[in-house]
């Protein structure tokens, strides 16, 4: 009997999940389909490059899946089964069976959380969302990014770097950079100044209207164009499946990623809360290739006959553009924490291109194989 595992998205973590469950499982009868909305891998990490112009590579999955002997199949995931463990999707075939199932759907804007945003906000979460934002930053002369993470502040630096004659702004609610060392957010700081960026922090929104921002405090401020980069959520099929999630709909997994409530689910990525002594795994690339492997290595044993190994991945550091000339790595213990030590200016940002296409490499070689 043919085991049938699934994949549901080919983001960093969906991607090397399947390549690695079937290159563990070649010969043994299995079949791992791979289901995306799209036919391209999106080199999310690289968005806001899109947005500011820039021309990515074109990465189409059935490239990516050659010699694989993955299925894919391009669709929406609109359902999941668990008691029948089945899947349903928006195209052809329109439903899919499996005996184990990877749940790798990533995350989306958060859109809802202040009044305003879905209507008057541009995104970066998708690269159709990217391409969008690039058609309104081509034809205006200021904008507004909100949101003092990682996102906002490697596209207001992007922005302000590719188009050196773009009023750009940068709120946050709290401290730009705040996962960062004191140290980081000097260079970040620094940055800011010579790209002639507006920074305010500690500026809470409290509503987006069509020509500008009404902050918490009272204050109006006036915006011609607005970035929200402020949250990100998950899709809501793991909780209407009745599968365990924690109060933002991520899947609640075991050591070895599997759902704590059905065993034959494995779920990765920004979709999945890994509780790693106490602190839930950040949702970035650096999480979820790893766990992709992991989770790889898990269908495999789990089909083997052996018990899935646990999850082994730690953090190392954090890698931030600053354009393309200048940049800031974080260094971090492997809890995430910030230590003092970074890199800043171009050694950082070639370290970062070097990073960013090695995972483009690790697409294609879902790591050693491991027995």
């Amino acid at each position: 009997m043919t085991d049938r595992i699934v994949v549901l998205g080919a983001g960093y973590a969906g991607l090397g999940a399947a390549k690695r469950a079937a290159r563990r499982l070649r010969g043994a009868g299995a079949r791992v389909t791979l289901v995306n909305a799209a036919d391209r891998f999106v080199e999310r990490i690289r968005l806001h490059q899109l947005a500011a112009g820039q021309r990515l590579p074109d990465l189409p999955l059935a490239g990516l899946l050659d010699g694989t002997g993955i299925e894919l199949v391009v669709a929406r995931v609109t359902g999941i089964d668990p008691g029948s463990r089945t899947v349903r999707l928006d195209a052809p075939p329109y439903e899919l069976s499996y005996d184990v199932l990877v749940y790798a759907l990533g995350s989306a804007a958060e859109l809802d959380s202040v009044p305003g945003v879905r209507e008057h906000a541009y995104t970066l979460a998708t690269a159709d969302e990217a391409v969008r934002l690039g058609t309104r930053l081509a034809g205006t002369g200021e904008v507004t990014v909100i949101g003092g993470g990682l996102t906002g502040i490697e596209a207001a630096t992007e922005f302000a770097f590719t188009r050196p004659g773009l009023r750009v702004s940068l709120l946050s609610g709290g401290l730009i950079g705040e996962s960062l060392s004191a140290r980081a957010r000097r260079h970040l700081h620094r940055a800011f100044r010579r790209m002639g960026i507006a920074v305010r922090e500690r500026t809470p929104v409290a509503e987006l209207g069509p020509n500008g921002l009404l902050l918490a405090n009272g204050d109006e401020l006036p915006a011609e164009t607005v970035v929200w980069a402020a949250g990100f959520r998950v899709p809501g099929l793991a909780a209407e499946a009745g599968l365990a999630t924690d109060r933002h709909g991520r899947m609640l997994v075991d050591r070895s990623l599997r759902s704590v409530s059905h065993p034959e689910v494995f779920g990765i990525g920004d979709a999945a809360a890994v509780d790693r002594s106490g602190q839930v795994a950040r949702m970035a690339c650096q999480t979820g290739l790893p766990m992709g492997i992991c989770a790889g290595d898990a269908v495999a044993d789990l089909l083997s006959g052996r018990a899935p190994r646990r999850a082994r991945f730690r953090y190392v550091w954090q890698n931030i553009s600053l354009g393309r000339h200048d940049g800031v790595t974080q260094f971090t213990r492997p809890d995430d924490s910030p230590l003092d030590a970074v890199l800043t200016g171009r050694t950082s940002a070639a370290f970062k291109e070097t990073i960013a296409r090695g995972t483009v490499w690790a697409m294609r070689h879902p790591g050693p194989y491991r027995p």
